[in-house]
């Protein structure tokens, strides 16, 4: 059983454009929150940094369910991952992993601490996913001033 659950999202208008990146964590009974964004981005690296920025936040050996509604992160992190470290970080096609430095650091938090990536369905009323997208489009607002 994890220590810790957290919910992550990413957003973007435009793509790339304007983006923000959220996550909730809940712990020992307790709720934190974490949100920031970056003025030219696309949605992809939102998703990632949403990830990337809750797994800092938590201790190492901490046992992790991450939570995200994008099959990017689950599926590249889970399975796609493999192939490209063992293909020099070169898709299938033989092209160049997008945000190889997103997947290398997201690979490197999950191996210090048990980590386990679910996929939930975006926009389908879960509260904490729903309050991730909320956060997320936040920064978006908050970028454009």
């Amino acid at each position: 059983m994890a220590d810790v659950i957290v919910y992550t999202d990413g957003a973007c208008s435009g793509n790339p454009g304007p983006g923000g990146w959220a996550w909730v964590a809940l712990e020992d009974g307790t709720r934190r929150e974490g949100s920031g964004g970056e003025a030219s981005t696309t949605n992809n690296r939102m998703e990632l940094i949403a990830v990337i920025e809750a797994l800092q936040s938590i201790p190492p050996g901490r046992g992790v369910e991450v939570r995200t509604d994008s099959q990017y992160v689950k599926n590249g992190i889970t399975s796609w991952i493999h192939a490209w470290k063992r293909n020099g970080w070169r898709t299938a096609s033989k092209s160049p992993v997008k945000n190889r430095e997103l997947w290398e650091e997201l690979d490197r938090l999950a191996a210090t601490r048990p980590t386990r990536f679910v996929w939930v369905e975006g926009h389908a009323g879960e509260e904490l996913n729903e309050r991730c997208d909320e956060l997320a489009r936040g920064e978006i607002a908050r970028l454009r001033g």
